[in-house]
């Protein structure tokens, strides 16, 4: 499956990439981790930290699929707001859930942290602003249940709007406790660090399942055999043949990066920007001033392959970024579409194979892929080493 087409941005941030070994042995480990992608190398950072024997295998090299494509906004706030999840599933657990995804952000600022290389990780707060003026209502309902629960939440009104951000909108939650990293810097630094930690990384390996018995998955690939205790499948939208009898299906986005803007006048705290409208318009900025935006989702399973396509779409986002900021100078610098994964109830599918022993999922489906990710590193650590996690039910693949 082709995951993106076009000229991605964050792989030209990186020069010193840390290359591994094709898997040429018969080896056995604890747990074994498929897939290189961002929900790879969180669970792979995760583990190294402790006494676990651990390989990660990926069929290309660390950090080339969807994770590429990723523009890496890190936000607690989900595509279905939390009111909506309350009469979904009930206030208890749609609370838990919005904790969990803010607790998330932060171990991902102490991961960030932690590590030897800049990932370019910086917290920031988000304006979800309403694209019509109907939606001021949804915005209302959410500053009320965010408030309540505890959540870092301020309305604004169209006034305010326009003083603190340049734009006009009918209304605007702001909110704080989010961030933004460069996902490919983030990916290959996590990576090296959990190598060094001791866990055995092998790309350009592809394998499959061959066999069982009581104390180890067997698994081939063209040069090599892994008996594995426990196996961790991080393939994202890869394992979208498993993810559609769960609930959920894949469709394709398109992301600019533009040039640098010299004075990124009126955008308050450089914030995330997401809108109400389904699909949504987002932008951020990175650290040299360049904008970063994304949207015009189709449900279209394969990522784009018309470059025409492609640079079409690139000019209609960077038309939405001027009808912001009209006075901004920049031009298009790359531009890619790309598939992504969304689950029927919102929700990632995280936890335990219903009907595998020792077979875990962690699937970052939907709009926080890597807030979902790093909440599902910590869920099947402690499923992994104690065999429970207080939240592991949300998020559970049969659920």
């Amino acid at each position: 499956m082709k995951l993106h087409n076009g000229s991605l941005y964050w792989p030209k941030t990186v020069n010193d990439i840390q290359a591994y070994p094709e898997l040429h042995d018969t080896i056995t480990c604890d747990v074994l981790i498929v897939g290189g992608g961002m929900s790879g190398a969180l669970c792979a950072h995760t583990l190294s930290k402790y006494d676990l024997n651990t390989i990660v295998v990926e069929k290309r090299t660390v950090g080339s699929g969807s994770s590429s494509a990723n523009t890496g906004l890190l936000q607690f706030s989900n595509d279905m707001m939390l009111h909506e999840f309350i009469k979904r599933m009930g206030e208890e657990q749609a609370v838990r859930f919005y904790k969990m995804c803010l607790k998330a952000v932060d171990e991902l600022e102490l991961a960030a942290k932690s590590l030897p290389k800049e990932v370019d990780f910086i917290r920031r707060k988000s304006l979800y602003y309403a694209s019509t003026s109907g939606d001021k209502s949804k915005l209302k309902k959410e500053f009320k249940a965010l408030s309540k629960h505890g959540f870092p939440a301020e309305f604004l009104k169209k006034d305010e709007i326009k003083e603190r951000f340049g734009f006009e909108k009918p209304a605007a939650l702001l909110t704080d406790g989010d961030a933004e990293v460069n996902p490919y810097k983030f990916i290959q630094a996590l990576m090296e660090d959990a190598h060094h930690k001791g866990v055995r990384i092998f790309e350009n390996t592809e394998i499959e399942e061959t066999d069982r018995d009581d104390e180890y998955v067997y698994f081939q690939s063209p040069h090599g055999r892994i008996a594995a205790k426990k196996v961790i499948y991080s393939t994202g939208y890869e394992t979208i043949p498993f993810a559609k009898k769960l609930g959920a299906e894949v469709n394709r986005t398109y992301a600019i990066v533009t040039t640098p803007v010299k004075f990124l006048d009126h955008w308050e705290d450089r914030s995330l920007i997401w809108e109400t409208k389904r699909p949504y318009f987002y932008m951020r900025t990175t650290v040299d001033g360049r904008i970063v935006a994304g949207g015009l989702d189709e449900e279209k399973m394969e990522a784009p392959s018309s470059e025409d396509i492609i640079r079409e779409c690139g000019q209609r986002l960077l038309d939405k970024i001027k009808e912001h900021y009209p006075s901004y100078e920049m031009e298009v610098d790359s531009v890619w579409g790309a598939s992504f994964g969304e689950s029927d109830d919102g929700l990632p599918f995280i936890g335990k194979h219903p009907k595998k022993d020792n077979v875990y999922y962690c699937l970052g489906f939907g709009g926080n892929g890597t807030v979902y990710s790093m909440l599902g590193a910590e869920i099947l650590k402690d499923l992994i080493l104690y065999d429970s996690h207080p939240d592991a039910e949300i998020v559970k693949l049969d659920r």
